[in-house]
């Protein structure tokens, strides 16, 4: 078996007898968001690996959760691999119904019940734009990835992609308030050959972002915050 895997790899111009962890430091520049302008909060830029040559493996289902608490979506960008299964507990008091009708996976839980959860199976690439029908400040973003090679920076910028055979790849960045024209241009090249790989300081700008007010899963505007209710369920 050692043998067959090692030819594989061979194959795929990625090693499986060595390899080690790529780290990095992510930089948020020219933002509005508040906590990125006061508190220096970089959190929440995903960013992964693909071999330059070969073939990444398989991904393995896996299973996680993005919880509903303080109207809010916990956490608020989640990255995961292709055939993941994601739960939305609902920890709230009141009602909700998670839905995405963007790009990556279009999916609509329905409206249920605190203490209770909905669960989606993310079969396809792509990133997933998240709201709730109900309360149109609550907002997340799920990033469905091929490759399991990927991390998520911390508050600090840093971030640490672990378990990665020795190789050449391609690192690719995503920010949800960056243009895609400057996501592309982030792309570079990291060469995993010992137990650590740097990939440097990565500054993401959000010159040129707008951001856009979303509808409802109907297509429409949602009511007014002050109307009461929706489907007889308090706000």
């Amino acid at each position: 078996m050692r043998v067959f895997l090692t030819i594989g790899a061979a194959l795929c111009g990625v090693s499986l007898l060595s390899g080690g962890s790529v780290h990095g430091e992510i930089a948020i520049v020219s933002s509005h968001d508040p906590d990125v302008r006061k508190h220096s909060d970089y959190s929440g830029v995903v960013v992964w690996l693909e071999p330059v040559s070969g073939a990444l493996p398989a991904p393995s289902p896996g299973k996680t959760e993005m919880i509903q608490k303080g109207k809010r979506f916990i956490p608020h960008v989640l990255a995961v691999t292709v055939g993941t299964t994601v739960d939305f507990p609902n920890y709230d008091p009141i009602f909700h119904n998670a839905f995405s009708n963007y790009d990556g996976q279009i999916f609509d839980v329905g409206l249920y019940p605190p203490g209770t959860s909905k669960t989606i199976l993310f079969r396809k690439e792509g990133v997933v734009r998240i709201f709730c029908n109900i309360h149109p400040a609550m907002s997340a973003v799920i990033v469905v990835l091929k490759s399991p090679y990927f991390a998520t920076s911390g508050k600090n910028g840093a971030f640490t992609i672990p378990n990665v055979p020795s190789g050449s790849y391609r690192l690719h960045v995503f920010h949800e308030r960056a243009t895609q024209q400057t996501l592309d241009n982030l792309t570079r090249t990291v060469d995993v050959s010992s137990s650590v790989a740097e990939a440097g300081k990565i500054s993401v700008s959000e010159s040129g972002y707008l951001l856009l007010p979303h509808k409802n899963k109907y297509g429409k505007d949602y009511p007014p915050a002050d109307t009461g209710s929706y489907s007889g369920v308090k706000p």
